[in-house]
């Protein structure tokens, strides 16, 4: 690695599942000190490689515990660079088959929580030379898959309020992006599977309807949030970036 991030102070919501704990890992490596935060410090990722990361309780969904999550990295640290709001859930159900709560509190976390912590982390990474927050979008803030209307719902809310925090703090030198992936081997995406469908067959027409032939890995998530963060996307803000092995850009074909 090249050390890109010495120095730097980083918080990453869902910092220990799925994409978020490839993150941390690349911001470990790259020399930043990380916060993994959220509800559980269990030990959900890939066996044999350790947590990355100095876990932080953090409920993104509660005002005070992000108030005093933020606080407790300023007395700890005295900055903060990089904001990841990567904690998300998907809710996989139609408008008329999904339940206010199911609606209320999938915007909480999606949505809300990404609010939340940005706004109160605002104050310290006005501090910093370095400042970026990168938001967890999807393609499906674009584009539609069926039975996701909720999730799809709140990843169009996270586009529009990365654009305009980008626009709001430009000028407070915060950068602010968003990534859109599309397929990701992750245990969200194998709860999107098709019940009674064998995992490897899934998994093999996931990778024969992208372009590429492949879906993609937490690592290229983290990939692209380290070039995001880094000084050398130093004139990047206010965009959607789309990871999604060339899915979103065509029409997917019949089968003969």
């Amino acid at each position: 690695m090249t050390g890109t991030l010495e120095g730097r102070v980083a918080l990453v919501t869902g910092g220990r599942g799925g994409a978020g704990r490839a993150v941390c890992r690349r911001f470990v490596d790259e020399g930043a000190h990380v916060y993994a935060a959220g509800l559980s410090d269990d030990d959900d990722g890939v066996e044999g490689e350790p947590p990355a990361g100095e876990f932080l309780r953090f409920d993104v969904t509660s005002e005070d515990e992000v108030i005093a999550g933020i606080a407790a990295i300023e007395s700890a640290r005295g900055r903060l660079d990089i904001v990841v709001n990567a904690a998300g859930i998907e809710i996989e159900k139609t408008v008329e088959d999904t339940s206010l709560e199911e609606w209320d509190r999938i915007f909480a976390i999606n949505v809300t929580g990404t609010f939340l912590t940005s706004k109160h982390a605002l104050p310290m990474l006005r501090r910093s030379d370095h400042a970026s927050i990168v938001n967890f979008g999807s393609y499906d803030g674009f584009i539609a898959d069926p039975k996701l209307a909720a999730y799809c719902a709140t990843k169009g809310a996270v586009h529009a309020l990365t654009r305009a925090m980008a626009c709001d703090h430009g000028r407070e030198g915060i950068r602010v992006n968003a990534i859109c992936p599309g397929y990701i081997d992750t245990p969200m995406l194998e709860q999107f599977y098709p019940d009674g469908v064998d995992p490897a067959d899934a998994l093999a027409e996931a990778e024969r309807v992208h372009p590429l032939g492949t879906i993609g890995t937490p690592t290229d998530m983290a990939n692209l949030v380290h070039w995001l963060v880094s000084d050398e996307a130093r004139y990047a803000t206010g965009q959607l970036w789309v990871l999604d092995g060339g899915i979103s850009a065509q029409v997917q074909q019949m089968r003969f």
